[in-house]
């Protein structure tokens, strides 16, 4: 569903376009509100005809046009040609954001493989997917940034959500050695490891110390790509935490909470 002009003649940069991956994402649209400014905006989700009130908040943040594409993020296949069909409709890109993910249910997960396969899927096996084609696309153009939520629950996982945070593990180490490749290349990556975030998938869970919102995290993304960072902790004050949670015994370790 293309919706607005198709095409947007700025260069990469403050004003290209901008494609956020997972399209309903709470973070992912505080992200997209606040780079939207005169920019394309290309919303990927399920369901992409179902995005009219998503499209209509950006539109009103300032954005030039909204373009909605179906995108699914555990349909390997079809990731490199959703990726070079946005690049030819609306030209180079200019901030890619993976904000697509699961949680799942550590519960559930522990007894039944399928369940824990899938949370692998979606959280490392499909981000892998995409961020290689797109590390590729964004070489060829020369070009761009990458946004990519890890987690502090992928630094050191815990006993009470390891099967998340051994994807968030993953991920982290992936997205750190991309990034190191893209040296040179004219793309960045940008890695976001952020504590317990309060919205729609934590919901009904008790928050834990040094919590953030969508719109916190949002802020400490877009001042990180705007100083041209490489890692960001959220809330930053959370690095330091981690440092010396590193350090702490097995035996006290297994039994931290989420």
């Amino acid at each position: 569903m293309s919706l607005g002009s198709k095409k947007n003649s700025g260069k990469p940069g403050d004003d290209g376009v901008v494609l956020l991956l997972g399209g309903r994402s709470e973070i992912g649209l505080e992200i997209a509100s606040r780079l939207a400014p005169g920019r394309t905006i290309v919303l990927a989700a399920r369901r992409s005809t179902d995005l009219a009130a998503e499209r209509q908040a950006l539109l009103d943040a300032g954005a030039a046009a909204v373009d909605c594409v179906e995108f699914d993020a555990d349909d390997l296949d079809s990731h490199e040609k959703l990726l070079r069909s946005v690049a030819d409709t609306h030209g180079p890109l200019s901030v890619a954001v993976l904000a697509f993910g699961i949680l799942g249910d550590q519960a559930r997960a522990e007894r039944d493989a399928r369940h824990a396969v899938a949370v692998v899927h979606t959280d490392y096996v499909a981000q892998v997917s995409v961020l290689t084609h797109l590390a590729t696309l964004l070489r060829e153009q020369g070009s761009g940034r990458i946004v990519v939520f890890s987690s502090v629950a992928g630094v050191r996982v815990r006993r009470a959500n390891y099967v998340y945070g051994s994807a968030k593990a993953g991920l982290d180490g992936f997205a750190s050695g991309l990034g190191d490749a893209l040296h040179g290349s004219g793309v960045s990556l940008l890695l976001i490891r952020s504590g317990f975030v309060i919205g729609r998938m934590t919901e009904g869970m008790s928050p834990a110390p040094m919590s953030s919102t969508p719109a916190q995290v949002a802020d400490a993304v877009v001042r990180g790509l705007h100083r041209g960072a490489s890692r960001v902790w959220v809330p930053g004050r959370l690095r330091p935490v981690f440092f010396v949670m590193r350090l702490l015994p097995q035996a006290v370790w297994r039994r931290m909470p989420r």
